[in-house]
């Protein structure tokens, strides 16, 4: 007697991307061809890059790729293990150091992945009858780890820190309550109210970790990340960050006390349980660190296109939320009006990034327009020309 699958059927169902190449709207997996750089090829075009997370501009840096190649004619392609057991090399211990000392934390933890830490960090330090509380709009990957704890996960309103106070008021007061928050809302653009979280945390005994993925590199002295902006370091309990944005690279990393990292590194499944970041990703990562502590003056001209791109877009009266840094959020508040500018500025030779349902409601749908310091003010000013001109096509803007 012939079985039904059950799951495939399900599966089967889902159909809108499909539908979404029906239209000849679909945006993702587009194939670059080249180097990632504020210009890349796709389909034997140059188009100009807007929707990279390589704030700095450092993935194809002459030091960058040249520590990459240098590991892996030592080490070779991989640890083949966990760094728990035969999977660490020197090169992980050299970073640990360099960036619990640059973040001002007694120690870091180095991870395959950023998604990883989060991952690792969060169901980790919290147990059975313990809150994690969570900014709304947290990065996918502090969710997943919530999700993966016992302890009682509960949300605030976006930067809202009268929701926040309201949610710890309901808290026990003699259990862990970790407040869990990105520094740079990486769709959003706009910075955590830290100074506020701290004055809550000291309020109601909880602890603080910030996820600065988006923020390390960025904001901060030397770009050490939204603490550090704040001057509140000593106040978080852990930072979090990761390799794939402004380190050029692919990892994660955790920094915090002594204590905490010994306690993380012996017990986080995360990285007990996965093979150890590459040669290459960490000698790629320790070199970009470097370049970060000595070519301050990439992330003043991130800021100059940031603090251009930002009046200009407002100038022309475009939404772009509360966004005050490199990540300038294009308000469009249709799913297939976002696909279709998309499409037309593809195009028109700009790549920006669609955010569309369900990573967002419909009317909150909108295009992700990141900035490098590596981008040239005419090649931002052309962007904005051209999203400008298919916006007034689409009855975005007037």
């Amino acid at each position: 007697m012939p079985t039904t699958n059950i799951m495939r059927n399900r599966l089967a169902l889902y159909r809108e991307p499909q539908r979404v190449q029906a239209m000849g709207l679909y945006p993702y997996f587009r194939a670059i061809e080249s180097e990632q750089d504020a210009e890349v090829w796709i389909d034997g075009k140059k188009v100009l890059m807007f929707g990279s997370n390589s704030y700095l501009g450092l993935t194809n840096h002459p030091k960058v790729k040249e520590a990459a190649i240098a590991a892996i004619k030592k080490y070779g392609s991989g640890c083949a293990g966990s760094r728990y057991l035969n999977g660490t090399l020197d090169i992980h211990l050299e970073l640990e150091e360099k960036l619990a000392d640059f973040v001002g934390k007694d120690g870091a933890l180095v991870y395959s992945t950023g998604f990883q830490s989060n991952l690792g960090a969060i169901p980790t330090v919290t147990s059975r009858n313990d809150y994690i509380i969570l900014d709304e709009l947290d990065h996918a990957s502090i969710i997943e780890g919530a999700r993966l704890s016992f302890a009682k996960t509960l949300k605030f309103k976006h930067n809202d820190m009268q929701s926040l106070e309201k949610i710890l008021q309901r808290c026990e007061p003699d259990v862990v309550k970790l407040i869990v928050v990105d520094g740079i809302f990486s769709m959003e653009g706009d910075i955590i109210n830290l100074p506020d979280v701290v004055r809550l945390a000291k309020q109601y005994n909880a602890n603080i970790m910030v996820d600065d993925a988006h923020s390390f590199g960025v904001v901060g002295k030397q770009g050490r990340g939204v603490a550090s902006h704040f001057g509140l370091t000593d106040d978080v309990d852990i930072i979090m960050g990761t390799f794939s944005k402004s380190l050029a690279s692919i990892g994660g990393f955790l920094a915090a006390d002594k204590d905490t990292i010994n306690f993380i590194k012996h017990t986080s499944r995360s990285l007990i349980f996965s093979a150890s970041a590459t040669p290459a990703a960490t000698a790629s990562a320790l070199a970009a660190l470097e370049i970060i502590k000595t070519e301050p003056e990439r992330i003043e001209q991130l800021w100059k296109n940031t603090g251009y791109a930002l009046n200009a877009f407002r100038t022309l009266g475009f939404d772009v939320g509360h966004s005050c840094t490199p990540i300038i959020p294009i308000m469009i508040r249709d799913n297939d009006k976002t696909f279709l500018i998309t499409k037309m500025l593809m195009e028109d030779g700009i790549f920006v990034n669609p955010v569309v349902q369900p990573a967002v409601p419909n009317d909150s749908t909108l295009v992700r327009f990141s900035l490098m310091a590596t981008h040239t003010q005419q090649q931002v000013e052309t962007a904005i020309e051209k999203i400008a001109a298919a916006a007034r096509k689409l009855d975005i803007i007037p």
